[in-house]
């Protein structure tokens, strides 16, 4: 079973999870990160070193967050591999308070 970045990752990109990731299985996109299921060893480092909880195992889903599946293995495709933390988005901390983190 992989991980997958569900919609807490919106608007913040924190790559806090990156820096963890032992198989650079983090892509990102504009507004948010993606993990490419092929490459995710399931080692759940990612999961505690996210700030907004937007890493989730794939067991572990709600129903209301399944299409998290697909999106992460199709985006991950389409943007590049993230190897290190990054600069997390303008309005990113003001996100992490909406979201009660």
């Amino acid at each position: 079973m992989a991980h997958v970045v569900t919609d807490n990752c919106d608007r913040c990109r924190f790559t806090d999870c990156v820096a963890t990731c032992p198989v650079a299985c983090f892509h990102v996109g504009d507004v948010r990160v993606y993990i490419d299921p092929e490459v995710c060893i399931d080692c759940s480092a990612c999961i505690p070193a996210c700030p907004v909880q937007a890493i989730v195992e794939v067991i572990d889903l709600r129903p209301d967050q399944e299409h998290w599946i697909e999106i992460n293995a199709r985006e991950s495709k389409r943007y590049p591999v993230v190897r290190g933390k990054m600069q997390p988005l303008e309005g990113a901390e003001a996100r992490r308070r909406e979201l009660g983190f």
